[in-house]
């Protein structure tokens, strides 16, 4: 499996513009990641960790957890999975 890089442009309306999105994004990551809260000692000496526990919580945020405004996960909404994930098929998906 590989990501392909697609630059995407377009003319979107102005008056829908917003960042409430990604700045909810950002906090969801900053209080669910420990490594991203201030004073603490769970910290990343190596960034290959860092990309590890990021990818690993966005890969339960997304096939795991199933989200109260959807009532499903966000990979079922998007049509990427027909079931909830168990944390034993997230870590042995290859």
């Amino acid at each position: 499996m590989a990501a392909i890089q697609m630059r995407v442009s377009g003319k979107p309306d102005p008056s829908r513009i917003s960042t409430s999105f990604v700045e909810r994004q950002n906090l969801t990551i900053r209080m669910s990641v420990r490594r991203f809260t201030r004073l603490i000692n769970a910290f990343s000496k190596k960034l290959n960790n860092l990309k590890a526990a990021v990818a690993l919580h966005f890969a339960f945020y997304n096939f795991v957890r199933v989200h109260r405004s959807l009532r499903v996960t966000p990979a079922m909404a998007a049509g990427l999975t027909d079931h909830v994930w168990t944390i034993e098929e997230l870590v042995h998906t290859t």
